[in-house]
């Protein structure tokens, strides 16, 4: 049995606490911005030509309407003076003749301005309303970046522990030989699932009380006719993007995960000492098989409604299967770190490097398949250029182009270029190298997916960001560990154990640990 140590343990809860405080503080620092940082940011932004031109436009259309405006003042002032100048001149030539005329003419004068000065008064009235949307738009990205932050690191290892439960289902349903002696590996980082749930039902639940701003259809308004915030786009999706719909969704979909992780730990180690004729297994399987079904709908569901829903505008028919590519090649690397650390500790002695090699392939393919999902979503979007679709990726172009074309190099070009070769794939330390420009890379493309629709060009990598990840990196450290040590390492009640301890590619030279048996 594995044996947690209190040096890791130790290290774990001091991420965790690291994390928790930077967390609190992020957002209570988001919580004391007020309009007048709102009007610094503005005018930081445009006297450096910084953050995007969703700023800068705004700032430039209030500066002509100003320019429009005086220039029109000081033409009606010309008008009016020359005005004056020609009634004056008339009067003095026929002030008793046409004493009549000039009441007359300067009645006609006042009436022709009194409209103009009305008009001149509404725009910039309109003018002054639109400075303060703006003003206040910027004030509620300032105050999202806290929550923002804090949602992309929970989203992200949400979605890893998920998508380490759904392998794992694979695993199962394929009945397949060589990853029998990992899969209490996977098991244990699946205990990370729990935790991140609560977490999300209160970080969702905030937001449909109105706590933050990051799910822009929640604000007041968007589906009533009558109000000045009313979006019709929103309006028309209303029969799926209302706060009962997306709550009771959320729940049923963290409900259901949480049970099939609850009910196959059981049945696993159930298996172990099960002397029924494989009926555990057989029942293990089952019920495999039903979560991958009701996974494959619930994810992309899971999706629509955690990421696509930050743009409400926006879609694509194609999101789902992207989310679960990047989560998957992440969830891939992360089942690589802990079977790498756990067999150099000595507590899988069936591990050995055709196993690594698998893991490495499999990140490799995903890679791949997650290059093809980009091209293929980015691509087709370009081509069809229909502004529906073209906003997503004008946005993170104009204000994140460095990370959004730096991931695409971190998670396509740097694994062909590490992982392509087969004796690289069964070299521990070089999988973990790779592994971590991988989750990196990953973990920046689930910030890009979030970020420019909560706090646009105000986003930065600071504190909220780093105790985010710091929190989220302690969380799963400790509770893979913790529920590591809680059972046996191998599950020896599973029919295809002997086929994966002697799993073993022709042309991979075993060295290291486990290698002596093959």
């Amino acid at each position: 049995m594995y044996q947690f140590s209190g040096k890791l343990k130790t290290f774990s809860l001091a991420l965790i606490m690291i994390g928790l405080i930077g967390t609190i503080f992020s957002f209570y620092n988001g919580s004391q911005k007020t309009i007048e940082d709102a009007q610094h940011v503005i005018a930081a932004s445009h006297n450096s030509g910084h953050g995007g031109t969703h700023e800068d436009s705004t700032v430039h259309s209030e500066e002509k309407t100003a320019g429009a405006h005086s220039k029109n003042i000081e033409e009606h002032g010309n008008e009016t003076s020359h005005a004056e100048e020609k009634t004056a001149g008339a009067h003095a030539n026929n002030i008793e003749e046409h004493g009549d005329e000039m009441v007359h003419a300067e009645e006609n004068i006042s009436d022709s301005h009194a409209p103009k000065v009305t008009e001149h008064a509404a725009e910039e009235s309109h003018s002054a309303a639109d400075v303060l949307e703006h003003e206040t738009h910027v004030l509620h990205q300032l105050q999202n970046r806290p929550w923002s932050a804090f949602y992309v690191a929970l989203f992200f290892s949400l979605g890893i522990t998920l998508l380490v439960l759904a392998f794992y289902a694979i695993q199962r349903v394929a009945q397949v030989g060589w990853s029998i002696v990992i899969l209490r590996v996977m098991e244990a980082i699946t205990a990370n699932l729990l935790p991140v749930s609560i977490i999300m039902i209160a970080v969702l639940v905030a937001s449909v009380l109105h706590m933050n701003h990051i799910f822009p259809w929640m604000a007041e308004g968007t589906v009533d006719p009558t109000s000045d915030n009313y979006d019709a786009i929103v309006d028309g999706k209303s029969w799926w993007m209302n706060s009962t719909g997306f709550i009771v969704r959320s729940i049923f979909y963290l409900i259901a995960w949480n049970a099939y992780r609850f009910f196959i730990r059981k049945g696993s180690i159930r298996e172990d000492t099960a002397d029924d004729g494989n009926k555990t297994y057989k029942k293990n399987f089952n019920v495999s098989v039903i979560f991958l079904f009701i996974f494959m709908i619930t994810e992309s569901m899971m999706s629509w409604d955690w990421i696509m829903g930050l743009d409400p505008h926006w879609f694509s028919t194609l999101f789902g299967w992207y989310v679960l590519a990047t989560l998957l090649v992440s969830a891939l690397t992360v089942i690589a770190f802990f079977t790498i650390y756990l067999r150099s500790q000595g507590a899988i002695p069936g591990i050995n490097d055709s196993h690594i090699h698998d893991l490495a392939k499999f990140m490799f393919g995903f890679s791949v398949f997650w290059t093809y999902l980009w091209f293929s979503q980015f691509m087709l979007i370009w081509y069809a250029d229909i502004p529906e679709e073209t906003t997503y990726f004008v946005a993170r172009f104009t204000e994140y182009k460095l990370p959004f074309l730096g991931m695409v190099v971190m998670n396509f070009v740097f694994p062909i270029l590490l992982l392509l070769n087969s004796d690289y794939k069964s070299k521990p330390w070089f999988v973990v190298i790779g592994g971590v420009v991988i989750l990196a890379g990953h973990y920046i493309d689930v910030f890009i997916m979030v970020m420019p629709s909560t706090v646009g060009a105000q986003w930065f990598f600071g504190i909220p960001e780093i105790s985010a990840l710091c929190f989220f990196i302690g969380l799963l450290i400790y509770t893979t560990l913790n529920a590591f040590s809680k059972a046996n390492p191998i599950p020896k009640g599973n029919p295809f154990l002997e086929e994966s301890e002697h799993f073993h590619y022709y042309n991979i030279e075993h060295t290291g640990e486990g290698s002596a048996d093959h």
